[in-house]
């Protein structure tokens, strides 16, 4: 089984929603189908079909989580070297063409989050970063062409 890299929040993260599915949303469901049930005809009854739905989109998702938890490998990004980009750190990008600073951090790619910063390290950025060092100008290609940045900084929190 291929192991996929996780940073501990994002681990814990995906725990946190599993749990919360397992303990709450499934038993919700359960109730809602048996709310439904008391009412009769099952064939043209929308409350049970809609909760139905809703138990199969629930089982599967704690299918989906179970998976991505069992193949999971979790890195510690706390004591993390800012001498190269790695996994876990972040880094303050200045894009070249249009002089905008950026701060993204490397993660797995069951975390990633542009809204939050956050970048997998198999996106076409990521890999472009690997292994850089401040100072240093990465290009790569992104859907909207070839783009070029420099690393102004590498931190973690």
């Amino acid at each position: 089984m291929e192991r996929t890299p996780i940073t501990k929040e994002g681990y814990e993260r995906l725990k946190k929603e599993l749990e919360h599915l397992e303990r709450v949303e499934r038993h919700e469901v359960i109730k809602a189908i048996e709310e439904a049930r008391a009412h009769g005809d099952l064939s043209e009854n929308a409350e049970y079909h809609a909760a139905k739905e809703r138990q199969g989109q629930i089982e599967a998702r704690i299918q989906y989580l179970n998976s991505k938890l069992a193949s999971a490998e979790v890195i510690d990004c706390s004591n993390q070297s800012c001498e190269k980009v790695v996994f876990g750190v972040k880094v303050r990008l200045e894009n070249l063409d249009t002089g905008e600073e950026v701060v993204y951090q490397l993660v797995g790619p069951d975390e990633s989050d542009i809204k939050e910063g956050k970048i997998s390290i198999q996106s076409p950025l990521g890999m472009a970063l690997l292994g850089k060092e401040e100072g240093d100008e990465v290009e790569f290609h992104s859907p909207s062409g070839l783009k070029t940045y420099e690393v102004l900084e590498i931190f973690t929190d």
